[in-house]
């Protein structure tokens, strides 16, 4: 291992001490158990070794929310024995590539593109587990999807309807992204509704995505079951190729 490896694992391995301490504090305050609580670490931008770092420190759930740059990063690390999350907005023409690397799609929003997934992974004799993308940004309309995507919480049952009846699909729960300028503690206890709404229906449905390396602990308070983390373990360096 090189000089600049070395330092740049043991950069990482600081900042997954601090992130992991921030995760066991919301949830001692929240008087839940930290093995509740998984962390994906969120490796856009950022190249292949910090995959490697990352895997060598532990984190194996490893996210991307860009085909074009996670198809490769999965293919160059494919002898790790990752789990692979896509977490980014997806358009349906991308569901064949996706769909033969990610072992979990955060973002679906829409019942077109659960079945093209569905469709794809059946085609590839793989299972993908999906999570209904809920938008909570309250001053958007029905019907219409924000700029960070999501289904309208009223609609959610619905498409999780769609996802569980696909034979390649595996409902697995809900995720969402925090509205810009909004309060994530009302934002994700929002969520956390949704998420017990679908539950009922379909026990299994167990994950709630939510919280990024800003309100995690808010996200925590509220009941996720998954953290998405960048900044947090990877610093905000500018995007890396490599």
């Amino acid at each position: 291992m090189s000089h600049t490896d070395s330092a740049r694992t043991e950069q990482i391995r600081a900042n997954l001490t601090a992130a992991r301490a921030r995760i066991e504090a919301a949830c001692h305050k929240a008087d839940r158990d930290p093995s509740e609580v998984s962390l994906i670490g969120v490796t856009k931008t950022y190249p292949a070794s910090d995959v490697r770092v990352l895997a060598s420190l532990g984190v194996t759930d490893v996210g991307e929310n860009r085909d074009q740059e996670a198809a490769p990063k999965a293919a160059e690390t494919a002898d790790l024995d990752l789990t692979w999350h896509f977490v980014g907005q997806l358009q349906s023409n991308k569901a064949r590539s996706v769909a033969s690397y990610a072992d979990v799609v955060h973002s679906v929003d829409r019942a077109k593109l659960a079945r093209a997934l569905g469709d794809r992974a059946a085609a590839a004799e793989r299972r993908l587990t999906c999570l209904v993308q809920v938008n909570l940004d309250t001053g958007s309309q029905a019907g219409v999807i924000g700029p960070r995507g999501g289904v309208d919480p009223a609609d959610a049952p619905a498409l999780a309807e769609r996802i569980a009846e696909h034979e390649a699909l595996t409902l697995g729960g809900v995720m969402a992204v925090a509205p810009l300028g909004a309060d994530p503690d009302e934002a994700f206890a929002r969520l956390y509704e949704v998420a017990g709404r679908i539950r009922d229906r379909y026990p299994q449905a167990t994950v709630i995505s939510a919280g990024m390396s800003g309100d995690l602990e808010a996200a925590i308070g509220r009941g996720a079951t998954h953290l998405r983390l960048g900044t947090a373990l990877l610093g905000s360096r500018g995007p890396i190729v490599g």
